[in-house]
């Protein structure tokens, strides 16, 4: 059997792929890059009465989040100083300066100092956040009703007086027993009652009116059922909103009474409703508490300084950044304004 040739031939070599051509760099500049310049830090006041508050220690971590300086002053601490054209805010003795925006937390029980602080402020060309006549006016009780009321906001029936004689007379005007009675300037469900009997309400005013405080009386809005809605307005929106129902055996829904509070997608008719009333009273932050009745929404009532521990809990939604944020956006708005002094 013939061998078989070996063929001599060589195989054809593999062509090898061209290298990736190198990009082309631009030449040097004559002028170097502009270094960013750093974010000025912001210095916010709280104006609270105690640091460790939920809401103020909240407040102080969502400004240090946001890279801003907080300072957490007691607002009986505060010392004002008037002199022509330049009023000053003294701290335990020292001058506070350099303060871009103030979040005041204001109790009701200091409110007449308080007032006095924050308008201060007001008076030094600070932006604030709310205004001192806002709080005041969400404050009386009677005086945001009207407001609201004149603006053609649903609001239960109330009447004031301060005449004993016909008691009877006053209980028709709100829709007949039960009524609720309210303390003019009360918060977190402190001085409201409800009264079954005529005789029971006779002996509560009575009571209040030897005291010298002075109250109103509301219609029970039965379809509410111990419960209510509050949404917190931050500028233009709702940014949390929760429904309360009261404890066993309690009409007042207040998460500070026994409440409990749990999430809820309000209506628009609803967010339209509390954003209005917020404007209406100057508030940039408010706390707007509304009964659920069978044709909308009814307005009981403002807070100015809202606490937000039981929202932030049942929404889990950071109500104390949205705070800071519109606070920041506020402070700049000022800022570019020229932050004149204001008149008292």
């Amino acid at each position: 059997m013939p061998a078989k040739k070996v063929s001599s031939k060589k195989a054809p070599a593999r062509a090898r792929p061209k290298a990736p051509a190198r990009p082309v760099e631009p030449p040097p500049s004559d002028t170097p890059e502009a270094p960013r310049k750093p974010r000025a830090k912001k210095t916010v006041v709280i104006l609270s009465r105690k640091r460790s508050l939920y809401s103020t220690r909240r407040l102080v971590e969502a400004i240090k989040q946001h890279g801003h300086r907080p300072l957490v002053l007691d607002t009986l601490r505060c010392t004002m100083v008037l002199a022509p054209g330049q009023p000053r805010m003294l701290y335990r003795g020292v001058d506070i300066k350099g303060v871009d925006v103030v979040i005041p937390r204001i109790g009701a029980s200091i409110t007449g100092y308080g007032l006095a602080v924050v308008k201060h402020f007001e008076m030094m060309g600070v932006a604030v956040l709310n205004g001192a006549s806002a709080i005041s006016q969400s404050r009386d009780k009677l005086r945001a009703l009207q407001l609201l009321c004149a603006a053609g906001l649903d609001v239960p029936r109330t009447v004031m007086a301060h005449d004993r004689s016909n008691v009877r007379k006053l209980v028709e005007e709100v829709g007949g027993l039960p009524v609720i009675i309210k303390l003019l300037r009360g918060t977190q469900g402190v001085g409201v009652m409800i009264a079954h009997s005529l005789q029971e309400l006779q002996t509560i005013v009575n009571t209040f009116w030897d005291l010298g405080q002075e109250v109103v009386l509301q219609e029970f809005v039965a379809e509410s059922k111990g419960r209510d809605v509050r949404a917190l307005v931050v500028g233009n929106k709702v940014v949390g909103a929760m429904r309360r129902r009261a404890k066993k055996g309690e009409f007042r829904s207040n998460i500070h009474r026994g409440g409990e509070g749990h999430p809820v997608e309000l209506p628009a008719s609803y967010i339209d409703v509390a954003v209005k009333a917020a404007h209406l009273l100057g508030l940039e932050i408010a706390g707007v508490d509304m009964l659920e009745g069978r044709e909308g929404p009814r307005l009981m009532e403002l807070n100015s300084s809202p606490g937000f521990e039981g929202l932030e809990q049942a929404t889990k939604q950071d109500i104390a950044g949205a705070i800071v944020d519109h606070a920041l956006t506020l402070a700049g708005t000022h800022a570019a304004a020229g932050g004149q002094l204001q008149a008292v």
